[in-house]
């Protein structure tokens, strides 16, 4: 009986995502309208004033990160926090270390990097922060995230010296990380990333709202809080609780 349960319950939340992820398909066309930054692949820095708080400060974020790599290994697969990721990525050379998740903090971790945690606390509408680490000769294929009303931003924190070996694509527009520099670009475009090199690649990654016009803006307010409810994001802050606590 109880893995019956178990079962229907699996099938109820796989039905749950595909219906959100048709709902929040069909919303693009009016975020783009409304939103007030405009809509392309990437987006200048300039229309983020908040960016400066964070470059000024990249090399104090840097020496927390440089105390996590002491024991990279040690550190999460993307995938086994968030499940979904599996499409995209199987092996262990995708390391991700979370601060926030779709508005849930990582008590713990932030504990670990007090200085990182101050200075996204401080970005308006910021709903996800981590470390992302690609390890050497990782590649990302192409996809695509679920959600307009959010923008995705890195701050490149540790980049290998063959930078022109390691970079992201959006839609068709190529960019290569530089340390201490930012890049703000929305994920709903498909994208791709690679490190193909022998070093370590960081960035600080953060998601945050994207700046629209009212009446839609608090419909998009409304939709985020939606998605951080879903099984999807629920389960993936599971994963991360379950990760903290084997770490006391």
């Amino acid at each position: 009986m109880k893995s019956f349960i178990a079962e229907l319950q699996k099938k109820h939340n796989a039905f749950a995502i595909r219906q959100g992820e048709r709902l929040v398909r069909s919303l693009e066309n009016l975020i783009s309208e409304y939103s007030s930054v405009g809509d392309s692949t990437f987006f200048e820095s300039s229309h983020f004033p908040w960016v400066s708080l964070l470059e000024s400060n990249w090399q104090a974020i840097r020496q927390e990160v440089d105390r996590l790599l002491i024991d990279v290994y040690s550190i999460p697969n993307f995938q086994d926090i968030s499940t979904d990721q599996i499409s995209i990525t199987q092996d262990n050379l995708w390391k991700t270390y979370f601060l926030y998740g779709y508005g849930y903090k990582a008590e713990q971790n932030c504990q670990r990097c007090p200085k990182t945690t101050r200075l996204v606390e401080q970005i308006p509408g910021m709903k996800t922060a981590f470390f992302s680490i690609l390890l050497p000769h990782k590649q990302i294929p192409e996809h695509r995230g679920p959600y307009k009303g959010l923008l995705r931003y890195h701050l490149a924190l540790k980049v290998p010296a063959a930078s022109e070996q390691c970079g992201i694509r959006v839609g068709n527009q190529v960019r290569h990380w530089q340390e201490g520099k930012s890049l703000v670009f929305d994920d709903t475009f498909p994208h791709a990333a690679w490190n193909k090199t022998n070093d370590i690649r960081v960035i600080l990654f953060l998601d945050f709202v994207r700046p629209m016009r009212p009446p839609v803006s608090w419909f998009n307010q409304f939709m985020i809080q939606v998605i951080a409810w879903s099984p999807y994001v629920q389960s993936g802050r599971k994963n991360l609780l379950a990760w903290e606590t084997q770490q006391k």
